[in-house]
């Protein structure tokens, strides 16, 4: 980035300049701190990941800061997998490299970061993209080693690591495309001279690992997402707080979806994902994210949105709400049974069921429910057969998906630990159905066409049952309305 405004740079390049910058300025104190919280679970981690692969050197990258325009960039967020294994959140060095290096029965996990630069380097001053006059100092590697609870070395010094890559050598390869390329640069010299390509099933496998590590949470990571659902609540409340100003506007949706990111970024990094503001028939559009309608009353709004920590875990929360604070009787009538099939499905979870049970329990309710309404060419238990279903042209997406350090978390799971996977307590996940009747639909009355309805819940699995962790934030109609008054 510092090339990508050398046409229009005016810092000094004099040697007189320089040393009058690097000149008097006050010692640096740094106290050293206490490990946070995360450090002996992401510890454990890494032991778990490290008996996983035996002899392998295993190579976790934050990533580099995402380019958003010419020499502007995204708000950084490092790798789920990096901050997993490191316990290193929203502060996290953008750039830094995990290493865990095979030794003995285990490995020696070493972070690989930039330090901060001294006031005798032009960095600090010059260099736009990471200079501390820039973009603040960076933390030391003593201080870095002693939060963490892990050995930390000087990004400079990665370059060893890499000369020593060979065939044994795994990346998690999305993470850090550079750095994937030399790696694989390495291991295609240390493979077979025939071989054209890297094989990259050993990638895969570190991969489905990590991802699949992140099934069941451990104590500390459901106190964050306790933690994200109390904030994300806070995001709701100041939503209806400012309705008439959102109402008022032709952009309302616009304002719903910065007045909840406002309390993301007070109360934690950023929102988990794009925030979707959809009212009126915006609502029956999944992904909505232009956020660019008006909010009108007799309407109703379908807010996705979910608060991600400092710790970078996320909630991820849907509630439909009336516009004018009251639904009317189809409103109400589609409301109540998306809730019924929440209701339903929430009743089955507990250890020991398989998780696509969730998904086919409210698939009952949904197709009962448009059945009894008359939408449907045959009987519900006709819809709900494979070669069938019907009902699910008013809901198809799927009722539940993990969640955690991403908001779809576990992605690279294997599908029999996932769809197919037994619950174990300590699983989060959401439970999410939804009814969608598109404005041109012909299938529906009238009077339901344009209605979207969605309820989006965070459920942990407990030793006998489980918890809605966000049961604090209304989903009965009743509820709602009151919440709104």
């Amino acid at each position: 980035m510092a090339d990508a405004t050398s046409n229009r740079s005016t810092t000094p390049v004099s040697d007189t300049f320089r040393d009058y910058i690097s000149s008097q300025w006050a010692e640096r104190t740094e106290p050293t701190p206490a490990p946070r919280a995360a450090a002996p679970y992401a510890a454990e981690r890494r032991r778990r990941v490290s008996a996983l692969h035996p002899g392998e050197r295993l190579i976790v990258p934050a990533g580099p800061a995402a380019v958003r325009s010419n020499d502007t960039e995204y708000l950084y967020r490092a790798h789920s997998a990096f901050s997993h294994l490191t316990g290193w959140g929203s502060d996290a060095v953008a750039g830094s490299v995990l290493v865990l290096e095979p030794t003995g029965d285990g490995h020696d996990a070493t972070l690989y970061f930039r330090p901060t630069a001294g006031r005798d380097s032009d960095e600090f001053y010059a260099n736009p993209a990471i200079g501390e006059f820039w973009t603040g100092p960076r933390p030391s590697l003593a201080h870095v080693a002693a939060d963490l609870g892990i050995a930390t070395r000087d990004l400079a010094e990665l370059d060893a690591v890499l000369d020593a890559v060979d065939a044994s050598t795994l990346i998690v390869r999305e993470a850090d495309r550079e750095l994937t390329d030399r790696v694989d640069g390495r291991r295609l010299l240390d493979a077979d001279p025939s071989a054209a390509d890297v094989d990259e099933g050993g990638d895969d496998q570190l991969a489905r690992d990590l991802s699949e590590l992140r099934l069941v949470k451990d104590p500390w990571e459901v106190e964050q997402l306790r933690g994200a659902v109390a904030a994300t609540k806070q995001g709701f409340d100041d939503v209806i707080a400012e309705r008439d100003a959102i109402r008022a506007h032709h952009r309302g949706e616009r304002l719903v979806e910065g007045t909840f990111n406002r309390r993301a970024r007070a109360e934690g990094n950023a929102t988990g994902y794009e925030t979707i503001a959809a009212s009126g028939p915006h609502a029956c559009i999944l992904h909505w994210t232009r956020n660019d309608g008006a909010v009108r009353d007799g309407d109703l709004i379908l807010i996705d949105a979910g608060v991600e920590l400092d710790s970078l875990y996320t909630a991820d929360i849907t509630r439909t709400l009336p516009v004018n604070g009251r639904f009317t009787d189809v409103q109400r009538r589609v409301y109540e049974a998306v809730r019924e099939a929440a209701d339903a499905a929430f009743a089955i979870v507990r250890p020991g069921i398989r998780f696509r049970e969730i998904h086919a329990t409210a698939m009952q309710v949904i197709a009962a429910k448009t059945a009894e309404w008359g939408f449907l060419p045959g009987s519900a238990e006709e819809s709900l057969e494979e070669g069938a279903q019907y009902h699910r042209r008013y809901m198809v997406h799927g009722t539940s998906h993990h969640l955690g350090l991403d908001v779809h978390d576990c992605a690279a799971a294997r599908r029999e630990l996932y769809l197919d996977g037994v619950l174990e307590p300590g699983m989060v996940f959401t439970i999410e159905p939804g009814l969608y009747f598109q404005p041109d639909d012909l299938t529906v009355p009238e009077e339901y066409r344009g209605v979207g309805v969605r309820i989006e819940d965070n459920i942990l699995v407990t030793a006998d049952g489980a918890e809605n962790l966000s049961i604090g934030i209304p989903r009965t109609a009743d509820d709602v309305e009151a919440w709104l008054a």
